[in-house]
């Protein structure tokens, strides 16, 4: 199984990005859970987003309203559609996705600063 995250990159404070994270190796992708966790230097790893096989979705309270998760079954896809990006939202960014066994991305970094 292979995670492998695009998108990454550095913007400008009140700026939007775009994260992509394409999946391999997995038969059934569409029964995977599927999320982002990012790290911050010297913080733990955190919750994003995430969404369910069944497309239900969750995201931390510091991102609610300013990023969207979605994904494409078809692509073995991920998203993860960034708005009105923080300089407090700069840090590495990771593709998981789970079915009894997680699997992580190698992360792209994220740079919000003017």
């Amino acid at each position: 199984v292979q995670l492998v995250e695009s998108g990454g990159g550095l913007v400008q404070p009140g700026g939007s990005l775009r994260l992509s994270c394409a999946a391999s190796g997995i038969a059934f992708f569409s029964m995977y859970g599927t999320g982002w966790y990012r790290q911050a230097p010297g913080k733990e790893r955190e919750l994003v987003a995430s969404i369910s096989s069944g497309g239900q979705t969750v995201y931390a309270d510091s991102v609610k309203g300013r990023f969207a998760i979605s994904r494409d079954n078809a692509k073995k896809t991920v998203y993860l559609q960034m708005n009105s990006l923080k300089p407090e939202d700069t840090a590495v960014y990771y593709c998981n996705a789970n079915y009894g066994t997680n699997f992580w991305g190698q992360g792209t970094q994220v740079t919000v600063s003017s």
